[in-house]
């Protein structure tokens, strides 16, 4: 083990987990309350050419018709019903744990309300895996109504890209990762990176473990030649100074809630620390200069504070 120029320590010994027909594949979904989506994504994980070993879906309606759903797939599958929500985080913590006690190399991981564009998806991740020896590998999370059009906004340098066309023609982008929308992830990443933290609940517990990732020094990134279809969540990032920037404004104030104050947590933990002056001007800005809301400011730093504080509870 040695540690780069920017402080993140890299494994020189790391070997690739492989990805030959004798790896245990393992799906796991998480879903609460939407039993119709969740119909439609185990349809197209369950119709995959490289077909999963298992499936796992982490139920946290606890209800009997999910049950009943996953005891008609057509591929093994366990239902783990949950009385208690929790989360997205909780729900994926379990629901990986699960797949290690079953002897899971890979963990392919997705939410209810998305699904693979297609059969050759999983295979597909399976060769770019191989090809660059990856610990986790992704798909492009596209618009499931305008599959050419990003789910989610992406970054690259000072640049917004928002079309799957202007990722450009390379077959891989190393470092970046959605996590939680058909992310096929190695067990021997999750032994090094853990699972998603239960406190999160949901909003943000995705970008702690891609933190994670990104300080384990593990090779990972995103299969540009496949994609998962997922609802367009673009509107809730809000162009700000010419569109140079976005900020994050859910118009659902629990959505905001967990948000923020998740944020709140991630912007104090290492690796994340370096974005505050960013994170202080793109929110000041937004509030105090785009919608003239200084109250939305303070409510802002409120929620901010809790996070940063380490007090998870629920909304009021």
């Amino acid at each position: 083990m040695s540690e780069s120029p920017d402080g993140v320590e890299e494994f020189e010994e790391f070997v690739p987990p492989g990805t030959g027909p004798d790896k245990r594949i393992i799906a796991v979904v998480v879903t609460h309350k939407r039993r119709e989506l969740l119909a439609e994504s185990l349809k197209a994980v369950g119709s995959q050419s490289r077909p999963v070993d298992h499936l796992i879906v982490v139920d946290n309606g606890n209800e009997d018709e999910v049950a009943e759903l996953v005891a008609q797939q057509p591929i093994e599958a366990t239902y783990l019903g949950s009385r208690h929500n929790l989360g997205g985080a909780g729900g994926f913590a379990l629901g990986i744990l699960h797949a290690l006690t079953l002897g899971a190399d890979w963990v392919w991981l997705a939410d209810d309300d998305g699904r693979p564009e297609g059969p050759e998806v999983l295979s597909t991740l399976l060769t770019c895996a191989e090809k660059h020896g990856l610990a986790e590998v992704s798909p492009v999370v596209c618009d499931i109504d305008d599959p050419d059009r990003l789910a989610f906004p992406l970054r690259r340098g000072v640049v917004w890209r928002r079309l799957r066309s202007e990722l450009g023609d390379d077959d891989f982008l190393p470092g970046i990762a959605s996590l939680f929308n058909g992310a096929l992830v190695s067990a021997q990443a999750v032994d090094l990176i853990g699972v998603p933290d239960l406190r999160l609940f949901v909003r943000g517990d995705e970008v702690e473990v891609h933190r994670r990732l990104v300080r384990s020094g593990l090779p990972f990134g995103t299969c540009l030649q496949t994609a998962y279809l997922h609802p367009n969540g673009a509107e809730e990032f809000k162009p700000i100074l010419g569109g140079r920037m976005h900020t994050q404004y859910p118009d659902d104030p629990v959505k905001r809630y967990f948000t923020y104050r998740n944020r709140g947590y991630l912007m104090s933990q290492p690796g994340m620390r370096k974005l505050l002056p960013q994170e202080w001007i793109r929110f000041s800005w937004f509030f105090l200069v785009t919608r003239r809301d200084p109250a939305g400011l303070k409510e802002w730093f409120r929620l901010r504070s809790l996070g940063r504080n380490e007090h998870f509870g629920k909304p009021d």
